[in-house]
């Protein structure tokens, strides 16, 4: 079906283009029963402004943009992207903003993507998720002078704004809650290592084990994929001193370890207890029920679409602390049986 235009809207109310536009842009040169007929026509039609149009005359693009780093199949059922992209949209739910969502392998063409949809006029700021040591899209998007907002930090961020959780003080609760237990040898199923919040939880990790008296914990890394995760597990568990504990960096791999773990015949809590990172209800739907690292991740998403809105109206940077984490206990935590 054709889209209508302001000549199709003039035609049916039988007026010129120009009171249409002054009508649909709120100058005077029309009555206001006039103007008040011409939006109800044009509501009728199903007329929208054209976001190219809208660039041109006022230099927004009504959008802004995410580009995340993981494959479409994983980013399908990874929690915490589904959550925080819920909370985006509630974030714009009420205005005129929309968000451009992007998927990609490699941070070489995210660059690439950002500096089109600056040129192109396809956004008014772009949101930077998972932060690399000395990330290059930090000072890229500076120079370029588009409005960002980075979700993680504060570390690392420039002079960019910030939206950022506490993934350390959620990695000592979870260090804290095992060793509580009694467990002795921890590992860790880890997100990539150039990750700036994966190198957070691992000085986390390694410093709660220390105040705790335990052995430093073993940790591997992956890509937050189920058969990565698996795969992991399945080598510290067959390590000649496997771990009684293990904690992952998000729900997906710990389901997938929980499996592992029971296909070789580790009893789950008696023999392997599983801390999941963040909880959901895949972390509920299994047997036994995972322990879990529990944020509010839509609000984390709507505190930074937020703040980007804010950051494109030419706001102050600021740097935002996202609701604190709690753990969950459940059935996948137990004291370990020698």
């Amino acid at each position: 079906m054709r889209r209508p235009t302001i000549v199709d809207i003039a035609r049916a109310a039988g007026v010129s283009k120009g009171a249409v536009s002054c009508a649909l842009n709120g100058r005077p040169g029309v009555s206001e029963a006039t103007r008040t007929r011409i939006l109800r026509i044009a509501g009728d039609l199903g007329w929208a402004p054209s976001s190219a149009a809208r660039a041109l005359s006022d230099g927004r693009a009504g959008a802004i943009g995410l580009i995340i780093d993981r494959p479409a199949m994983v980013l399908g059922v990874e929690t915490f992207f589904m959550r925080f992209i819920a909370g985006i949209q509630e974030e714009l739910a009420d205005g005129d903003t929309a968000l451009m969502l992007q998927s990609v392998d490699e941070t070489s063409p995210e660059l690439a993507t950002y500096r089109r949809w600056y040129a192109e006029r396809r956004v008014d700021g772009v949101l930077v998720v998972d932060l690399v040591r000395d990330d290059p899209r930090v000072g890229a998007l500076t120079v370029m002078g588009l409005p960002a907002v980075a979700v993680g930090g504060p570390e690392g961020t420039g002079g960019l704004p910030c939206v950022w959780s506490d993934d350390g003080g959620c990695m000592r609760l979870a260090v804290r809650h095992l060793a509580g237990l009694g467990h002795r040898r921890i590992g860790r199923v880890a997100g990539p290592e150039n990750l700036v919040h994966t190198g957070v939880r691992t000085e986390a990790l390694a410093g709660a084990a220390h105040e705790h008296g335990l052995p430093p914990p073993v940790v591997v890394h992956t890509d937050y994929t189920g058969e990565r995760g698996a795969q992991a597990t399945r080598d510290l568990l067959a390590g000649p001193e496997p771990p009684t504990a293990l904690v992952y960096d998000n729900d997906l791999m710990a389901v997938a370890g929980l499996s592992a773990a029971q296909e070789l015949g580790v009893a789950v809590p008696d023999h392997l207890s599983i801390v999941a990172w963040d909880d959901s209800p895949l972390c509920q739907a299994v047997r036994p029920a995972l322990t879990a690292i529990r944020r509010d991740l839509s609000e984390h998403g709507r505190l930074a679409a937020s703040l980007l809105l804010d950051a494109v109206a030419g706001g102050e940077s600021r740097r935002v602390p996202a609701p604190p984490g709690e753990l969950v206990a459940r059935t996948s935590t137990a004291p370990p049986r020698n």
